[in-house]
């Protein structure tokens, strides 16, 4: 058993827990585990736990064995996909490097979901295989949550052989040369500066729009999701605010079920536009030589080619109406139209990157999934705008007819969920 310390900032969240394990009397401590969630958080984490590595007593107290926990979903939500990844990866750096000079035994635990806005990625291998050299070594601790379970561990053969690919990823990663697989001055000098403009323009919209609130509330089903039973845990840490209040599932979930899947793109189109030859060709070079910056890049391009805008447009129109705030129905689908161009712009960036002509145009099977899919799907965004839609402006007779458009709500969002394999 473990005590995982949600938003860790400080040394002294993880010493009040063990002071507060003494205090009652457990006679055989549990494991306290800090969980870095946000971009400010990840980066302070080395030398948080460094700080609490130099104290004999702590060391000798956790018996220089120590598991860290990384926040995938929060961190993305806080900083846009490709910033809180770049963090993720010198965040695991800096924890190794201080665990080494200290002595320390340490597990990293993974704290991601299904979706790639919250850090998932469908190839198990290949992700495993693309960590920080150095930061595996046969241990990779990992949040297996919701829809994901099932797809992974309801039947036993997909267990058994979603387990073998664990491991045969553990025992395959530590004979990868280690020198190949690590980011050159080159690399991390792009990285840097990648990083900084994809979360200027990721916060640009998210939290100095003033119209992104109103948008995201009328566009997409999240003020629903947060009245229905359909999550395991409330939709907001407080009942007010903005998007840093919402958890990161129903964040994500809202913006998958519109199809826009705008939590796993966005800043990126923006840092990649403006490149100069020279860094184009690092980023060439970055995307066929780093192991894990093309696992980040290629997780992305699918969810572009899972992306409908069409659809997310629909969802514009049916829904986005005047509201009792500061903003006008005008600016909610300006925003709405400048989204979907950015959209573009990183699906376009990506296409010259990869050299493709269309996302995913090696993956055949995704490919082909998609276009059976569909035609399924695509009438349930149709039909859920509809009803969000009658639902919103009370055009229904009576509390049965209420009730009736309520089930078929419920109803499209488990569709459309099952559809795109995944619900936040």
């Amino acid at each position: 058993m473990a005590d995982v310390i949600s938003m860790s900032q400080n040394a002294s969240d993880v010493l009040a827990v063990r002071l507060l394990q003494a205090e009652a009397g457990v006679a055989k401590p549990m494991r306290v585990v800090p969980l870095f969630e946000t971009l400010d958080d990840l980066d302070a984490a080395p030398g948080i736990m460094e700080a609490l590595w130099q104290m004999p007593w702590f060391k000798g107290d956790i018996d220089s064995k120590q598991e860290v926990m990384l926040g995938y979903s929060d961190s993305a939500k806080d900083a846009g996909r490709l910033a809180a990844a770049w963090a993720q990866y010198q965040t695991q750096e800096g924890l190794v490097a201080a665990a080494e000079k200290h002595g320390i035994n340490l597990s990293l635990f993974h704290g991601k979901g299904g979706t790639v806005s919250r850090g998932g990625d469908p190839s198990t291998f290949r992700a495993i295989c693309a960590q920080p050299p150095g930061t595996v070594n046969g241990r990779f601790r990992i949040t297996e949550q919701g829809e994901i379970i099932t797809q992974n561990y309801a039947h036993r053969r997909v267990a058994e052989r979603h387990l073998n690919t664990y491991t045969a990823a553990l025992l395959y990663e530590q004979f990868l040369p280690t020198a190949s697989r690590q980011p050159t001055d080159e690399h991390r000098q792009l990285l840097d500066g990648l990083s900084e403009v994809s979360c200027a323009a990721y916060r640009s919209v998210v939290r100095e729009q003033d119209a992104f609130i109103p948008y995201f509330r009328s566009a997409t089903p999240e003020i629903e999701i947060a009245s229905l039973n359909v999550g395991s845990r409330p939709a907001k840490r407080r009942p007010t605010g903005g998007v840093e209040t919402l958890r990161a599932i129903p964040w994500v979930f809202a913006w998958t079920q519109t199809r826009l899947n705008l939590t796993a793109w966005l800043g990126i189109g923006a840092a990649l536009t403006d490149l100069d030859d020279e860094q184009r060709e690092t980023l060439k070079d970055m995307y066929e030589n780093l192991p894990w910056f093309t696992a980040v890049v290629d997780v992305v391009d699918r969810v572009l080619a899972m992306s409908e805008p069409d659809i997310a447009a629909n969802y514009d129109r049916q829904l986005v109406t005047e509201q009792a705030v500061d903003v006008t129905q005008e600016d909610m689908l300006e925003l709405g139209r400048k989204l979907r161009g950015e959209l573009e712009t990183t699906r376009q960036e990506l296409l010259a990157l990869r050299g493709y002509e269309k996302c995913q145009e090696e993956n055949l099977l995704l490919l082909r999934a998609l276009r059976v899919r569909n035609p399924y799907v695509d009438p349930l965004n149709v039909f859920q705008a509809e009803v969000l839609r009658r639902l919103r402006n009370e055009e229904y007779d009576g509390e049965t007819e209420k009730a009736e458009l309520t089930d078929a709500l419920v109803i499209t969002i488990n569709g459309i969920a099952n559809g795109q394999k995944n619900s936040g």
